[in-house]
This record gives structure tokens, sequence and C-alpha cells, in this order.
């Protein structure tokens, strides 16, 4: 067992990797590239989310691929930098990278649904499972053209793909983060059930 002594000393870095985390999560780059390239607000179209998927019904494809790319990036970048103290700060910045995306202080804790974030964090803490992940994805999105569907899956895939690579404190993360992909879905979910849910490249 860890040393109770050990932790109570790494308990303010660990605290400063999770706020470290937030902050870098929480820049919500599908709302600021949208408004830079003069589309309005992307939270008053579609789903009404920030993210990649959402920017996409602008219409414009190149803004979604960016938005996509930096939610990522901003996942990963959280994880590289406070991995430099230890793999737990690395894996307790991605955690705080994730929720900062979802709970963004500055939209009033009403932020994206943490997919792009997600992925992010997972090609950090072990890239075997992101690719795990891109497949499913790829595959889902491919047949049915649901990404909420798509994300659904690979997040159900990834956690049971980590544990059985050897990755256990991973995927111990990656099962919490993916039971709040579901609960952030659920609406999606609703909809998927009733056949109303919006297929990709659909307008809002």
């Amino acid at each position: 067992m860890p040393d109770p002594i050990s932790w109570q000393l790494a308990l303010p870095t660990l605290i400063a990797a999770l706020v470290f985390g937030y902050l870098l999560g929480s820049i919500p780059f599908g709302l600021l590239l949208t408004r830079a390239a003069g589309l309005g607000d992307v939270r008053k179209i579609g789903s009404g989310n920030i993210g990649a998927t959402n920017v996409l019904r602008t219409g414009n494809k190149k803004l979604a691929a960016l938005t996509l790319l930096l939610d990522a990036l901003k996942g990963t970048a959280a994880v590289l930098v406070a991995g430099l103290y230890g793999p737990e700060h690395a894996l307790v910045a991605g955690l705080g990278a994730f929720l900062g995306h979802l709970f963004p202080v500055w939209l009033g804790f009403k932020g994206g649904k943490g997919v792009a974030t997600y992925l992010g964090v997972l090609v950090a803490v072990a890239w075997q499972g992101a690719l795990v992940f891109a497949v499913a994805w790829l595959a889902i999105a491919f047949i049915t053209r649901y990404s909420s569907l798509a994300a659904l899956v690979a997040a159900v895939a990834v956690p049971v793909a980590l544990y059985l690579l050897g990755f256990v404190q991973a995927g111990q993360l990656f099962v919490l983060m993916s039971l709040i992909v579901f609960v952030k879905h659920r609406a999606n979910i609703g909809r998927l059930l009733t056949g109303t849910e919006s297929r990709i490249g659909a307008k809002g």
C-alpha cells in the first residue's frame, strides 16, 4: 500500500496538477474559434454544445477540425506537463482537463461533452488505448453516422482495453471518465432510442 506520509506530502502537488489540468481544459476553443470566424455563438445552434460536432453544424469543416484538435491537445498537454512530476500527477491533471472542458467556470460550468479531451488525455496516458478508441469510433461512425453513438461505444471499449493491456491505474481513471461521458450524453441516448438524433454532417 502507498505510504500515507508520502501521499500527504504529494497532496499539494496533486491538487496543483488537478487545478492546472482544469484551467487548461476549460479553454472553450469551439466558442472562441466560431466567434473569431464571425459565426456567432455556437451555443445558439444545433445541440448548443461548444464541441467540434456542433461547430461542424456551422458548415465550416476546417473550423470543426481545428476545434477537435485543440480540445484534444489541451488534454494531452495537461498530462504531459503534469507527468514531469510523476504518473499520478499525469492522471490527476488529465482528469482535471476533462472536467474543465465539461464544466468551464468561464461559461457558468456549461461546457462540452468531453469526447475530444477524453481522447487527448488517452493519447498521452496510453496511446494503445487511443488506437482502440479511434478504431471503435470510426467503425461505428462510418456505419451509423451517429457521432454520439460512436463516442459511447468507444468509451465502453477503452477501459476494457486498458485493463487487458495492463494499464490498471489508467483503466480505473477511464472507467470514471467513461461513466461521465455517458451521463453527459444522456440526451443523445434518448434521441438515439427515438430515432431523432442528428447525424454527422447535419446542420443545426
